[in-house]
Protein backbone atom coordinates (compact mmCIF):
# COMPACT_ATOMS: atom_id res chain seq x y z
CA UNK A 1 0.00 0.00 0.00
CA UNK A 2 1.43 3.36 -1.08
CA UNK A 3 2.05 5.76 1.80
CA UNK A 4 0.05 9.00 1.56
CA UNK A 5 2.24 12.02 0.94
CA UNK A 6 1.85 14.65 3.67
CA UNK A 7 1.99 18.26 2.49
CA UNK A 8 3.21 20.77 5.06
CA UNK A 9 1.30 20.20 8.29
CA UNK A 10 -1.19 17.93 6.56
CA UNK A 11 -4.27 20.19 6.43
CA UNK A 12 -6.34 21.57 3.55
CA UNK A 13 -4.71 24.94 4.26
CA UNK A 14 -1.28 23.49 3.44
CA UNK A 15 -2.58 21.99 0.20
CA UNK A 16 -4.12 25.29 -0.93
CA UNK A 17 -1.02 27.34 -0.02
CA UNK A 18 1.26 24.88 -1.84
CA UNK A 19 -0.89 25.01 -4.99
CA UNK A 20 -1.00 28.81 -4.74
CA UNK A 21 2.81 29.07 -4.62
CA UNK A 22 3.19 26.62 -7.54
CA UNK A 23 0.77 28.75 -9.57
CA UNK A 24 2.56 32.00 -8.75
CA UNK A 25 5.93 30.52 -9.72
CA UNK A 26 4.49 29.31 -13.01
CA UNK A 27 3.10 32.80 -13.67
CA UNK A 28 6.51 34.29 -12.87
CA UNK A 29 5.12 36.82 -10.40
CA UNK A 30 7.12 38.18 -7.50
CA UNK A 31 6.81 36.20 -4.27
CA UNK A 32 8.32 38.91 -2.06
CA UNK A 33 4.89 39.59 -0.51
CA UNK A 34 1.83 37.40 -1.10
CA UNK A 35 -1.37 39.22 -0.25
CA UNK A 36 -4.57 37.38 0.63
CA UNK A 37 -7.91 39.14 0.94
CA UNK A 38 -11.19 38.85 2.76
CA UNK A 39 -14.19 41.04 2.05
CA UNK A 40 -16.08 42.39 5.06
CA UNK A 41 -19.71 43.19 4.35
CA UNK A 42 -20.76 46.38 6.14
CA UNK A 43 -24.44 46.60 5.15
CA UNK A 44 -25.77 44.22 7.80
CA UNK A 45 -24.85 42.65 11.12
CA UNK A 46 -21.79 40.43 10.51
CA UNK A 47 -22.18 36.79 11.52
CA UNK A 48 -19.96 33.79 12.18
CA UNK A 49 -19.90 32.96 8.46
CA UNK A 50 -18.70 36.48 7.65
CA UNK A 51 -15.70 36.22 9.96
CA UNK A 52 -15.07 32.70 8.67
CA UNK A 53 -13.98 34.16 5.34
CA UNK A 54 -11.28 36.22 7.07
CA UNK A 55 -10.22 33.40 9.43
CA UNK A 56 -9.67 31.02 6.52
CA UNK A 57 -7.71 33.64 4.60
CA UNK A 58 -5.57 34.07 7.71
CA UNK A 59 -5.04 30.30 7.75
CA UNK A 60 -3.62 30.54 4.21
CA UNK A 61 -1.38 33.38 5.43
CA UNK A 62 -0.05 31.13 8.21
CA UNK A 63 0.58 28.33 5.74
CA UNK A 64 2.43 30.65 3.37
CA UNK A 65 4.57 31.83 6.28
CA UNK A 66 5.26 28.20 7.12
CA UNK A 67 6.49 27.69 3.53
CA UNK A 68 8.89 30.59 4.01
CA UNK A 69 6.96 33.40 2.31
CA UNK A 70 5.93 36.76 3.72
CA UNK A 71 2.17 37.25 3.54
CA UNK A 72 -0.38 39.90 4.44
CA UNK A 73 -4.14 39.69 4.99
CA UNK A 74 -6.18 42.59 3.62
CA UNK A 75 -9.54 42.91 5.38
CA UNK A 76 -11.50 44.98 2.85
CA UNK A 77 -14.66 46.58 4.17
CA UNK A 78 -17.31 47.30 1.54
CA UNK A 79 -18.48 50.38 3.44
CA UNK A 80 -19.47 52.12 0.21
CA UNK A 81 -22.23 49.57 -0.28
CA UNK A 82 -25.79 50.84 -0.09
CA UNK A 83 -28.23 49.75 2.61
CA UNK A 84 -30.65 47.34 0.95
CA UNK A 85 -32.68 46.25 3.97
CA UNK A 86 -32.87 47.21 7.64
CA UNK A 87 -31.70 44.16 9.63
CA UNK A 88 -34.15 42.78 12.18
CA UNK A 89 -33.79 44.44 15.57
CA UNK A 90 -32.45 47.77 14.31
CA UNK A 91 -34.51 51.00 14.51
CA UNK A 92 -37.15 51.72 11.87
CA UNK A 93 -35.72 55.19 11.15
CA UNK A 94 -33.01 53.43 9.14
CA UNK A 95 -35.63 52.88 6.44
CA UNK A 96 -35.14 56.56 5.58
CA UNK A 97 -31.57 55.65 4.56
CA UNK A 98 -32.30 52.75 2.22
CA UNK A 99 -29.86 52.82 -0.74
CA UNK A 100 -27.61 55.34 1.03
CA UNK A 101 -23.94 54.29 1.30
CA UNK A 102 -23.53 52.72 4.73
CA UNK A 103 -20.49 54.93 5.38
CA UNK A 104 -22.82 57.95 5.19
CA UNK A 105 -25.57 56.60 7.49
CA UNK A 106 -25.54 57.54 11.21
CA UNK A 107 -24.56 54.75 13.60
CA UNK A 108 -27.81 53.54 15.26
CA UNK A 109 -25.74 52.58 18.32
CA UNK A 110 -24.13 56.05 18.43
CA UNK A 111 -20.60 54.77 19.07
CA UNK A 112 -18.93 54.93 15.62
CA UNK A 113 -18.65 57.49 12.86
CA UNK A 114 -21.22 55.69 10.70
CA UNK A 115 -23.42 52.62 10.34
CA UNK A 116 -20.78 51.08 8.09
CA UNK A 117 -17.99 51.74 10.57
CA UNK A 118 -20.02 50.09 13.33
CA UNK A 119 -20.71 46.94 11.29
CA UNK A 120 -17.08 46.72 10.18
CA UNK A 121 -15.98 47.04 13.80
CA UNK A 122 -17.93 43.92 14.77
CA UNK A 123 -15.77 41.88 12.42
CA UNK A 124 -12.48 43.59 13.22
CA UNK A 125 -13.21 43.25 16.93
CA UNK A 126 -13.75 39.52 16.38
CA UNK A 127 -10.47 39.27 14.48
CA UNK A 128 -8.68 41.14 17.28
CA UNK A 129 -10.13 38.81 19.91
CA UNK A 130 -8.88 35.84 17.86
CA UNK A 131 -5.39 37.37 17.67
CA UNK A 132 -5.54 37.49 13.87
CA UNK A 133 -3.18 39.89 12.12
CA UNK A 134 -4.67 41.91 9.24
CA UNK A 135 -4.50 45.24 7.45
CA UNK A 136 -7.84 47.01 7.34
CA UNK A 137 -8.90 48.69 4.09
CA UNK A 138 -12.02 50.85 3.96
CA UNK A 139 -13.83 50.85 0.62
CA UNK A 140 -14.69 54.52 1.07
CA UNK A 141 -11.01 55.36 1.57
CA UNK A 142 -10.04 53.19 -1.40
CA UNK A 143 -12.26 55.25 -3.73
CA UNK A 144 -11.47 58.63 -2.18
CA UNK A 145 -7.70 58.11 -2.07
CA UNK A 146 -7.52 57.07 -5.71
CA UNK A 147 -6.45 53.51 -4.93
CA UNK A 148 -9.03 52.14 -7.39
CA UNK A 149 -9.03 55.01 -9.91
CA UNK A 150 -6.94 53.28 -12.59
CA UNK A 151 -9.16 50.21 -12.46
CA UNK A 152 -12.41 52.22 -12.43
CA UNK A 153 -11.29 54.14 -15.52
CA UNK A 154 -10.33 50.97 -17.42
CA UNK A 155 -13.65 49.32 -16.59
CA UNK A 156 -15.65 52.36 -17.73
CA UNK A 157 -13.60 52.67 -20.92
CA UNK A 158 -14.47 49.06 -21.72
CA UNK A 159 -18.02 49.07 -20.42
CA UNK A 160 -19.55 47.93 -23.73
CA UNK A 161 -17.39 44.77 -23.84
CA UNK A 162 -18.11 44.12 -20.17
CA UNK A 163 -21.86 44.54 -20.63
CA UNK A 164 -21.85 42.06 -23.52
CA UNK A 165 -19.82 39.56 -21.52
CA UNK A 166 -22.13 39.83 -18.50
CA UNK A 167 -25.02 39.13 -20.84
CA UNK A 168 -23.18 36.13 -22.27
CA UNK A 169 -22.18 34.67 -18.87
CA UNK A 170 -25.25 35.49 -16.78
CA UNK A 171 -27.93 36.34 -19.32
CA UNK A 172 -28.27 39.76 -17.66
CA UNK A 173 -28.76 42.55 -20.20
CA UNK A 174 -28.80 45.48 -17.72
CA UNK A 175 -25.17 46.51 -18.22
CA UNK A 176 -25.57 46.69 -21.97
CA UNK A 177 -27.75 49.74 -21.36
CA UNK A 178 -26.08 51.30 -18.31
CA UNK A 179 -22.50 51.45 -17.02
CA UNK A 180 -21.26 49.03 -14.32
CA UNK A 181 -20.81 52.00 -11.98
CA UNK A 182 -23.18 53.50 -9.41
CA UNK A 183 -22.79 57.25 -8.83
CA UNK A 184 -24.09 58.67 -5.56
CA UNK A 185 -26.86 61.01 -6.59
CA UNK A 186 -25.76 64.48 -5.34
CA UNK A 187 -29.40 65.45 -4.85
CA UNK A 188 -30.85 62.55 -2.83
CA UNK A 189 -27.60 60.95 -1.62
CA UNK A 190 -28.54 57.43 -2.76
CA UNK A 191 -26.71 54.71 -4.65
CA UNK A 192 -28.31 52.40 -7.26
CA UNK A 193 -31.11 54.87 -8.12
CA UNK A 194 -28.91 57.02 -10.38
CA UNK A 195 -28.08 55.25 -13.65
CA UNK A 196 -24.78 56.11 -15.29
CA UNK A 197 -25.45 56.05 -19.04
CA UNK A 198 -22.30 57.57 -20.56
CA UNK A 199 -18.64 58.13 -19.70
CA UNK A 200 -16.32 60.93 -20.85
CA UNK A 201 -12.67 59.71 -20.74
CA UNK A 202 -11.25 63.25 -21.04
CA UNK A 203 -12.97 64.56 -17.88
CA UNK A 204 -13.35 61.16 -16.20
CA UNK A 205 -16.98 61.89 -15.48
CA UNK A 206 -20.09 59.78 -15.87
CA UNK A 207 -23.39 61.29 -16.88
CA UNK A 208 -26.34 60.07 -14.83
CA UNK A 209 -30.09 60.28 -14.37
CA UNK A 210 -31.69 59.50 -10.98
CA UNK A 211 -34.50 57.22 -12.19
CA UNK A 212 -35.04 54.92 -9.20
CA UNK A 213 -34.34 51.22 -8.68
CA UNK A 214 -35.47 48.08 -6.90
CA UNK A 215 -33.32 47.79 -3.76
CA UNK A 216 -33.70 44.77 -1.52
CA UNK A 217 -37.00 43.87 -3.27
CA UNK A 218 -38.35 47.33 -2.55
CA UNK A 219 -38.94 49.94 -5.23
CA UNK A 220 -37.21 53.24 -4.43
CA UNK A 221 -38.17 56.20 -6.58
CA UNK A 222 -35.52 58.40 -8.11
CA UNK A 223 -35.46 62.12 -7.46
CA UNK A 224 -35.18 62.99 -11.17
CA UNK A 225 -31.81 64.70 -10.84
CA UNK A 226 -29.46 64.68 -13.84
CA UNK A 227 -25.82 65.63 -14.02
CA UNK A 228 -22.22 64.46 -14.06
CA UNK A 229 -20.03 62.83 -11.38
CA UNK A 230 -16.24 62.70 -11.30
CA UNK A 231 -15.31 59.02 -10.79
CA UNK A 232 -11.91 59.94 -9.30
CA UNK A 233 -13.42 61.69 -6.26
CA UNK A 234 -15.09 58.76 -4.48
CA UNK A 235 -18.61 59.88 -5.39
CA UNK A 236 -19.73 56.43 -6.46
CA UNK A 237 -18.67 52.81 -6.68
CA UNK A 238 -18.33 50.00 -9.16
CA UNK A 239 -20.98 47.32 -9.43
CA UNK A 240 -20.14 44.00 -7.80
CA UNK A 241 -19.75 42.77 -11.38
CA UNK A 242 -16.46 44.67 -11.49
CA UNK A 243 -15.42 45.82 -8.04
CA UNK A 244 -13.80 42.56 -6.94
CA UNK A 245 -11.51 42.61 -9.97
CA UNK A 246 -10.57 46.25 -9.30
CA UNK A 247 -9.59 45.40 -5.72
CA UNK A 248 -7.52 42.42 -6.80
CA UNK A 249 -5.56 44.43 -9.34
CA UNK A 250 -5.09 47.53 -7.19
CA UNK A 251 -4.01 45.60 -4.09
CA UNK A 252 -2.13 42.81 -5.91
CA UNK A 253 -4.24 40.09 -4.27
CA UNK A 254 -3.09 36.50 -4.85
CA UNK A 255 -5.74 34.57 -2.89
CA UNK A 256 -9.40 35.07 -2.08
CA UNK A 257 -11.98 32.46 -1.13
CA UNK A 258 -15.68 33.03 -1.77
CA UNK A 259 -19.04 31.55 -0.90
CA UNK A 260 -21.03 29.70 -3.52
CA UNK A 261 -23.78 32.33 -3.26
CA UNK A 262 -21.62 34.85 -5.17
CA UNK A 263 -20.09 32.41 -7.68
CA UNK A 264 -21.69 34.22 -10.65
CA UNK A 265 -20.23 37.58 -9.61
CA UNK A 266 -16.79 36.01 -9.18
CA UNK A 267 -17.01 34.45 -12.65
CA UNK A 268 -17.63 37.87 -14.22
CA UNK A 269 -14.91 39.51 -12.11
CA UNK A 270 -12.41 36.84 -13.14
CA UNK A 271 -13.08 37.66 -16.79
CA UNK A 272 -12.81 41.43 -16.21
CA UNK A 273 -9.61 41.01 -14.22
CA UNK A 274 -7.81 39.05 -16.91
CA UNK A 275 -9.29 40.60 -20.06
CA UNK A 276 -9.82 44.25 -19.11
CA UNK A 277 -7.45 44.94 -16.22
CA UNK A 278 -4.81 42.45 -17.45
CA UNK A 279 -4.36 41.08 -13.96
CA UNK A 280 -4.25 37.33 -13.38
CA UNK A 281 -7.03 36.46 -10.95
CA UNK A 282 -6.26 35.37 -7.40
CA UNK A 283 -6.21 31.68 -6.54
CA UNK A 284 -9.76 30.85 -5.46
CA UNK A 285 -11.36 28.25 -3.25
CA UNK A 286 -15.10 28.09 -2.73
CA UNK A 287 -16.90 27.28 0.50
CA UNK A 288 -20.42 26.38 1.49
CA UNK A 289 -22.51 28.62 3.70
CA UNK A 290 -23.40 28.11 7.33
CA UNK A 291 -27.07 27.33 7.86
CA UNK A 292 -29.16 27.74 10.97
CA UNK A 293 -30.85 24.70 12.51
CA UNK A 294 -33.90 25.18 10.29
CA UNK A 295 -31.71 24.91 7.19
CA UNK A 296 -31.89 28.61 6.29
CA UNK A 297 -28.77 30.56 5.37
CA UNK A 298 -27.42 32.53 8.32
CA UNK A 299 -27.91 36.09 7.08
CA UNK A 300 -26.77 39.51 8.25
CA UNK A 301 -30.16 40.99 7.29
CA UNK A 302 -32.36 38.38 9.01
CA UNK A 303 -33.15 37.62 12.63
CA UNK A 304 -30.94 34.51 12.72
CA UNK A 305 -27.64 36.39 12.98
CA UNK A 306 -25.04 34.57 15.05
CA UNK A 307 -22.17 37.02 15.57
CA UNK A 308 -18.57 36.12 16.47
CA UNK A 309 -19.09 38.06 19.72
CA UNK A 310 -21.94 35.69 20.65
CA UNK A 311 -19.68 32.69 20.08
CA UNK A 312 -16.91 34.24 22.20
CA UNK A 313 -19.39 34.96 25.00
CA UNK A 314 -19.81 31.22 25.53
CA UNK A 315 -16.82 29.61 23.84
CA UNK A 316 -13.06 30.00 23.63
CA UNK A 317 -11.25 31.56 20.65
CA UNK A 318 -9.71 28.14 19.99
CA UNK A 319 -13.14 26.55 19.57
CA UNK A 320 -14.13 29.16 16.94
CA UNK A 321 -10.84 28.74 15.06
CA UNK A 322 -11.40 24.97 15.11
CA UNK A 323 -14.81 25.46 13.50
CA UNK A 324 -13.24 27.40 10.62
CA UNK A 325 -9.96 25.52 10.13
CA UNK A 326 -11.37 22.00 10.47
CA UNK A 327 -12.62 21.91 6.88
CA UNK A 328 -13.86 24.19 4.13
CA UNK A 329 -16.08 21.88 2.05
CA UNK A 330 -19.74 21.16 2.80
CA UNK A 331 -22.55 23.08 4.46
CA UNK A 332 -22.89 23.04 8.23
CA UNK A 333 -25.90 23.72 10.41
CA UNK A 334 -24.84 25.94 13.25
CA UNK A 335 -26.23 27.43 16.44
CA UNK A 336 -25.03 28.45 19.90
CA UNK A 337 -25.87 24.93 21.06
CA UNK A 338 -22.94 23.61 18.99
CA UNK A 339 -20.32 25.49 21.03
CA UNK A 340 -19.94 22.67 23.63
CA UNK A 341 -19.12 20.20 20.84
CA UNK A 342 -16.26 22.32 19.51
CA UNK A 343 -14.97 23.06 23.02
CA UNK A 344 -14.73 19.34 23.80
CA UNK A 345 -13.30 18.56 20.35
CA UNK A 346 -10.51 21.07 20.90
CA UNK A 347 -9.64 19.37 24.21
CA UNK A 348 -9.48 16.00 22.42
CA UNK A 349 -7.28 17.53 19.73
CA UNK A 350 -4.95 18.85 22.41
CA UNK A 351 -4.81 15.43 24.10
CA UNK A 352 -3.85 13.88 20.79
CA UNK A 353 -1.21 16.54 20.16
CA UNK A 354 0.46 15.82 23.50
CA UNK A 355 0.19 12.04 23.10
CA UNK A 356 -2.56 11.39 25.64
CA UNK A 357 -4.71 9.98 22.82
CA UNK A 358 -3.11 7.65 20.29
CA UNK A 359 -3.64 7.70 16.51
CA UNK A 360 -2.06 4.94 14.42
CA UNK A 361 -2.54 6.51 10.96
CA UNK A 362 0.51 8.79 10.38
CA UNK A 363 -1.27 11.00 7.83
CA UNK A 364 -4.30 11.50 10.08
CA UNK A 365 -2.05 12.15 13.07
CA UNK A 366 -0.05 14.79 11.16
CA UNK A 367 -3.27 16.43 9.93
CA UNK A 368 -4.80 16.62 13.41
CA UNK A 369 -1.57 17.86 14.96
CA UNK A 370 -1.29 20.41 12.17
CA UNK A 371 -4.86 21.56 12.80
CA UNK A 372 -3.98 22.10 16.47
CA UNK A 373 -0.91 24.12 15.44
CA UNK A 374 -2.96 26.35 13.12
CA UNK A 375 -5.52 26.98 15.86
CA UNK A 376 -2.66 28.13 18.09
CA UNK A 377 -1.10 30.37 15.41
CA UNK A 378 1.88 27.98 15.13
CA UNK A 379 2.73 28.76 18.78
CA UNK A 380 1.31 25.76 20.66
CA UNK A 381 1.61 25.82 24.46
CA UNK A 382 4.47 23.85 26.02
CA UNK A 383 2.06 21.74 28.11
CA UNK A 384 -1.63 20.85 27.69
CA UNK A 385 -4.29 22.84 29.51
CA UNK A 386 -6.57 21.39 32.18
CA UNK A 387 -9.49 19.45 30.74
CA UNK A 388 -12.91 18.44 31.99
CA UNK A 389 -15.94 17.58 29.83
CA UNK A 390 -18.09 20.59 28.92
CA UNK A 391 -21.31 18.89 30.06
CA UNK A 392 -19.73 17.96 33.40
CA UNK A 393 -18.75 21.59 34.05
CA UNK A 394 -22.13 22.76 32.74
CA UNK A 395 -24.09 20.52 35.09
CA UNK A 396 -21.98 21.49 38.08
CA UNK A 397 -22.34 25.18 37.15
CA UNK A 398 -26.11 24.79 37.00
CA UNK A 399 -26.24 23.80 40.70
CA UNK A 400 -23.47 26.08 41.97
CA UNK A 401 -24.82 28.07 44.94
CA UNK A 402 -22.77 31.24 44.41
CA UNK A 403 -19.42 31.53 42.63
CA UNK A 404 -19.49 28.86 39.88
CA UNK A 405 -15.69 28.84 39.52
CA UNK A 406 -14.97 28.09 43.17
CA UNK A 407 -17.75 25.48 43.37
CA UNK A 408 -16.87 23.67 40.14
CA UNK A 409 -13.14 23.60 40.91
CA UNK A 410 -13.81 22.26 44.42
CA UNK A 411 -16.08 19.49 43.09
CA UNK A 412 -13.75 18.50 40.27
CA UNK A 413 -10.88 18.23 42.74
CA UNK A 414 -13.01 16.06 45.02
CA UNK A 415 -13.79 13.77 42.04
CA UNK A 416 -10.06 13.72 41.23
CA UNK A 417 -10.91 14.95 37.72
CA UNK A 418 -8.39 17.78 38.21
CA UNK A 419 -5.60 18.31 40.73
CA UNK A 420 -5.28 22.09 40.41
CA UNK A 421 -6.69 24.99 38.43
CA UNK A 422 -5.39 27.83 36.27
CA UNK A 423 -6.64 31.22 35.16
CA UNK A 424 -7.35 29.74 31.72
CA UNK A 425 -9.44 26.91 33.18
CA UNK A 426 -11.31 29.31 35.47
CA UNK A 427 -12.18 31.42 32.42
CA UNK A 428 -13.51 28.31 30.68
CA UNK A 429 -15.78 27.64 33.69
CA UNK A 430 -17.11 31.20 33.47
CA UNK A 431 -17.85 30.83 29.74
CA UNK A 432 -19.68 27.57 30.34
CA UNK A 433 -21.65 28.97 33.28
CA UNK A 434 -22.86 31.82 31.04
CA UNK A 435 -23.97 29.25 28.46
CA UNK A 436 -25.85 27.31 31.15
CA UNK A 437 -27.69 30.43 32.35
CA UNK A 438 -28.82 31.27 28.82
CA UNK A 439 -29.49 27.85 27.33
CA UNK A 440 -29.51 25.38 30.24
CA UNK A 441 -28.16 21.87 29.76
CA UNK A 442 -30.69 20.71 27.19
CA UNK A 443 -28.36 18.80 24.87
CA UNK A 444 -29.11 15.06 24.97
CA UNK A 445 -26.72 12.36 23.80
CA UNK A 446 -28.44 9.38 22.17
CA UNK A 447 -26.65 6.27 23.40
CA UNK A 448 -27.33 2.80 22.02
CA UNK A 449 -28.52 0.33 24.65
CA UNK A 450 -29.32 -3.39 24.48
CA UNK A 451 -32.09 -5.02 26.54
CA UNK A 452 -29.85 -5.98 29.46
CA UNK A 453 -28.37 -2.47 29.64
CA UNK A 454 -31.87 -1.00 29.63
CA UNK A 455 -32.87 -3.30 32.48
CA UNK A 456 -29.78 -2.36 34.50
CA UNK A 457 -30.28 1.37 33.96
CA UNK A 458 -33.96 1.04 34.91
CA UNK A 459 -32.86 -0.41 38.27
CA UNK A 460 -30.47 2.53 38.74
CA UNK A 461 -33.21 5.05 37.82
CA UNK A 462 -35.55 3.52 40.41
CA UNK A 463 -32.89 3.96 43.07
CA UNK A 464 -32.00 7.53 42.04
CA UNK A 465 -35.62 8.61 42.38
CA UNK A 466 -35.36 7.72 46.09
CA UNK A 467 -32.55 10.30 46.66
CA UNK A 468 -29.97 7.78 47.93
CA UNK A 469 -26.51 8.38 49.40
CA UNK A 470 -23.47 8.35 47.11
CA UNK A 471 -22.12 4.99 48.31
CA UNK A 472 -25.50 3.38 47.76
CA UNK A 473 -25.54 4.64 44.16
CA UNK A 474 -22.03 3.38 43.52
CA UNK A 475 -22.87 -0.07 44.91
CA UNK A 476 -26.11 -0.28 42.91
CA UNK A 477 -24.27 0.30 39.62
CA UNK A 478 -21.94 -2.63 40.36
CA UNK A 479 -24.87 -4.82 41.48
CA UNK A 480 -26.94 -3.99 38.40
CA UNK A 481 -23.99 -4.78 36.15
CA UNK A 482 -23.37 -8.12 37.87
CA UNK A 483 -27.04 -9.24 37.95
CA UNK A 484 -27.49 -8.45 34.25
CA UNK A 485 -24.21 -10.02 33.06
CA UNK A 486 -22.70 -6.70 32.03
CA UNK A 487 -19.08 -5.74 32.58
CA UNK A 488 -19.05 -2.92 35.17
CA UNK A 489 -16.74 -0.88 32.91
CA UNK A 490 -19.29 -1.18 30.08
CA UNK A 491 -22.21 -0.05 32.24
CA UNK A 492 -20.21 2.86 33.69
CA UNK A 493 -19.23 3.91 30.15
CA UNK A 494 -22.90 3.92 29.07
CA UNK A 495 -23.87 6.01 32.08
CA UNK A 496 -21.05 8.51 31.51
CA UNK A 497 -22.01 8.88 27.85
CA UNK A 498 -25.65 9.55 28.71
CA UNK A 499 -24.87 11.98 31.54
CA UNK A 500 -21.80 13.91 30.35
CA UNK A 501 -21.07 12.69 26.82
CA UNK A 502 -17.75 10.93 27.55
CA UNK A 503 -16.58 7.36 28.18
CA UNK A 504 -15.11 8.20 31.56
CA UNK A 505 -15.72 10.72 34.27
CA UNK A 506 -15.83 11.43 38.00
CA UNK A 507 -16.88 8.89 40.63
CA UNK A 508 -20.60 8.67 39.81
CA UNK A 509 -22.05 8.38 43.32
CA UNK A 510 -20.82 11.74 44.66
CA UNK A 511 -21.31 13.44 41.31
CA UNK A 512 -24.97 12.40 41.00
CA UNK A 513 -25.68 13.52 44.57
CA UNK A 514 -24.05 16.91 43.83
CA UNK A 515 -25.96 17.54 40.60
CA UNK A 516 -29.24 16.00 41.77
CA UNK A 517 -30.22 12.32 41.69
CA UNK A 518 -33.74 12.98 40.38
CA UNK A 519 -32.35 15.14 37.60
CA UNK A 520 -30.00 12.29 36.67
CA UNK A 521 -32.90 9.83 36.83
CA UNK A 522 -34.81 11.97 34.34
CA UNK A 523 -31.84 12.10 31.93
CA UNK A 524 -31.37 8.33 32.14
CA UNK A 525 -35.11 7.68 31.74
CA UNK A 526 -35.16 9.66 28.51
CA UNK A 527 -32.76 7.10 27.05
CA UNK A 528 -35.14 4.26 27.88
Amino acid sequence: MKEEKIIGRGTWLDKVATELVKREKKLGRSLDLIRVESGLGASGIPHVGSIGDAIRAYGILLSLNNLGYQSELIAYSDDMDGLRKVPDGLPNWLNDYLAHPVSKIPDPFDCHASYGAHMSSILTDGLDKLNIEYKFQSGLDAYRSGLLTEQVVKILENSQRIGEKIGEILGQKKFQDVLPYYPICPSCGRLYVAEAHSYDPSSRRVEYRCVGAEVGRQKIDGCGDEGKVDVTMGNGKLSWKGEFSARWAALNIRFEAYGKDIADSVKVNDWISENILEYITPYHVTYELFLDKSGKKISKSLGNVFTPQVWLTYGTPQSLLLLMFKRIAGTRNLSVEDIPTYMDEYDSLEDLYFGKIKEQNPAKLRKLKGLYEYINHFKPPPIPSIHAPYKLIAQLSSVAPNDPVEYVVEKLKSYRTISHTTEEFNLKIMLISKWVKEFQVTEKSKVGLDDLERKAITEIVNLLNKSPESDTIQNQIFESAKSNNILPSTLFSKLYNILIGTDRGPRLGPYLVDTGTKKAAKLLSEQL
